[in-house]
């Protein structure tokens, strides 16, 4: 339960205890604001305590915006202020700063303190100390809603034929959508998603059952991808349809209802991960079933899609929103939005997630999982090959990052005890802005070129190609990761490590070894999905004894080498691959389930729409 303290009585045939009520506040209504500092201390420690001007004018949205996001520690909107748990203290001390005091008013410092002057907004001036104090608070954007503390009944009545004016429902089912988003979700799922969020509102489901569901749903879609049967495929590209429909409801729902948690946001960012790849794993099946292996594509797609949301995360790591001095690419861009046909173009070029599951749905139904896969690889090559692109041309003339920066880039690295003592062997000044990014692409090269000339994987040249990688990936990391263009490290390590058990996998013909792999690199992937959504929460990376114990990305390619040598063409790499995935698996999804419902996770919520 919250408690809403207002500062005097309402006016008669005011809604506004009405309202507040509905919204699951108590109400206490005070003859004068004189005792307000009282009042709020005697509030319950673990509640949620809003402040409201007794004048207040505006919808019930408004007030729900503004006073039960649980995402803001204090919140603000025209006549009232909020604080949770976590922001009582702050929201006391300017109570206390703003009580008249009997004699010369002081305030908690020994500041002068006057009484407020009738008609003073009391609500606004604690956000303005708030504010001053270090602490402002969270103010939501109300668009065409009404907030308003009018001070005449000319502006009340003025104030409230505004709020008649305006269709509410209507407002808050279109803020319930992402600001931005895909042409494919915003024109052909958003338009009645949104209306499935709001029947799953008024039957009170959480946005985590709705996420439960597309998981469930996709699921059941990969296993009518895994009968191998034309039925199947097609029933498979409507369930995996319908997924991706409940997965947009998900979050319209959080908007729709302000039901925010950390769990729904770790449930949200993982599940659909977990999702599209178990889709893939079907696919797999169900070409296997009709005698096609697929598996080498399948896992192929995977360790693309992959690279690219570390490509992407790994940027914004090093180089977030920059003021002025825009680099080519990003003027381009910027003069391209002015023209709006390209808008779309660019958000559908980029594969987002919902072009993705739609292409990858239409290939299943109509066409073969081979034609699905070599389509989805030549189509997200494409996107990858763009994005990064664009990256690459904006980082010539961005700057490079400090401390944080470096910390947030060697998490993504993954670097494990080899790397680490490459690194300390002699440890080196950050050079010019290539030589970490030359280090990390020569070591991939060197491995994933000499796998693939014939005869090398599965023999113990194989085992000597990791080692120099992990030498190499040490080197590039061997200074701090501050220049322009070190944030292509993460995504380097990340295929190396991946294309490595890939290669090995399919090079040892032994059966079962590829989708051995596939497990072993989902894993792998996993963790690596969530060390990307610790560090955008503030969490840090996973715990270093994590890293160490699996081995980091130049450890694992170490070890599938040597199983590769020592088993070569037997069922022992099958049986080693199989564990190695199930160890890390265990290891890495143990911890992120006791990070993630832990009070130390960050509440990570996606609300900028940009592509998955």
């Amino acid at each position: 339960m919250s408690t809403a303290i207002l500062t005097g009585p309402p006016p008669p045939g005011s809604p506004l205890e009405s309202d507040l009520r509905e919204l699951g506040f108590s109400v206490l209504v005070l003859d004068t604001a004189a005792g307000l500092a009282a009042e709020l201390a005697a509030v319950p420690p673990g509640r949620r305590v809003a402040v409201v001007d007794p004048r207040f004018v505006g919808h019930l949205h408004s007030l729900r915006l503004g006073l039960t996001d649980p995402r803001f520690p204090v919140a603000a909107l025209p006549g009232a202020v909020t604080a949770l748990p976590e922001g009582r203290a702050a929201l006391a001390a300017a109570v206390a700063e703003a009580a008249p005091a009997p004699g010369p008013p002081t305030g908690t410092h020994g500041r002068a303190v006057a009484a407020p002057p009738a008609g003073t907004c009391l609500p606004e001036e604690l956000a303005a100390r708030l504010t001053a104090a270090g602490s402002p608070p969270h103010r939501p954007e109300l668009g065409t809603l009404v907030a308003a503390v009018p001070e005449t009944a000319e502006q009340r009545a003025g104030a409230e034929a505004d709020v008649a004016a305006v269709d509410e429902e209507a407002v808050r089912l279109r803020s319930a959508v992402k600001a931005r988003d895909g042409f494919f979700t915003t024109h052909f799922v958003s338009p009645y998603s949104r209306h499935l969020a709001r029947w799953c509102a008024r039957r009170g489901l959480t946005p985590n059952q709705v996420t439960t569901a597309s998981l469930v749903t996709a699921l059941i879609a990969a296993g009518c991808a895994a009968t191998g049967t034309r039925g199947g495929f097609v029933a498979a590209g409507l369930l995996l349809l319908l997924s991706f429909v409940l997965d947009c409801a998900d979050g319209q729902l959080a908007r729709y209802a302000l039901r925010y948690s950390t769990l729904g946001a770790w449930l949200d960012a993982t599940f659909d991960r977990a999702k599209e790849y178990a889709y893939y794993a079907g696919l797999a099946l169900g070409a296997a079933r009709g005698g096609d292996d697929v598996w080498a594509l399948a896992l192929g797609a995977m360790v693309l899609q992959t690279c690219r949301h570390i490509v992407d995360f790994a940027f914004n790591e090093a180089h977030p929103p920059a003021p002025g001095g825009a680099a080519g690419a990003t003027a381009l861009s910027g003069r391209l939005d002015r023209i709006g046909w390209t808008v779309w173009l660019r958000r559908m070029i980029v594969l987002p997630i919902g072009e993705r599951w739609a292409l990858i749905a239409l290939l299943t139904a109509f066409t073969t999982p081979r034609a699905t896969f070599v389509v989805l690889l030549v189509a997200a090559g494409f996107a990858a090959c763009y994005t990064t692109a664009g990256r690459l041309l904006r980082s010539r003339r961005l700057p490079g990052g400090g401390p944080g920066t470096a910390a947030a880039l060697g998490g993504l690295a993954d670097n494990g005890p080899l790397a680490e003592a490459a690194a300390r062997v002699r440890p080196r000044p950050a050079g010019s802005a290539f030589t970490a990014p030359l280090w990390a692409a020569a070591g991939t090269a060197l491995l994933v070129g000499l796998l693939l000339v014939p005869g090398v994987a599965g023999g113990w040249a194989a085992v000597a190609a990791a080692l120099a990688y992990a030498v190499c990936a040490g080197r590039a990391t061997a200074a701090p990761l501050v220049r322009p263009f070190d944030w292509v490290l993460p995504p380097l390590f990340r295929g190396g490590e991946y294309l490595a058990i890939l290669v090995l996998a399919a090079e040892s013909g032994v059966n079962g070894a590829l989708p051995a792999a596939f497990c072993l690199v989902a894993a792998c992937a996993y963790h690596h999905y969530d060390t990307v959504y610790r560090l955008r929460g503030g969490a840090g990376a996973p715990p270093r004894r994590l890293v160490l114990v699996t081995g980091g990305h130049e450890g694992r390619v170490l070890v599938v080498s040597a199983a590769a040598a020592l088993w070569a063409g037997g069922q022992g790499f099958t049986v080693a691959l199989a564990v190695l995935g199930g160890a890390t698996a265990f290891l890495v999804l143990g911890e992120s389930i006791r990070f993630w419902i832990s009070a130390q996770a960050p509440a990570v919520h996606d609300e900028t729409g940009e592509p998955a």
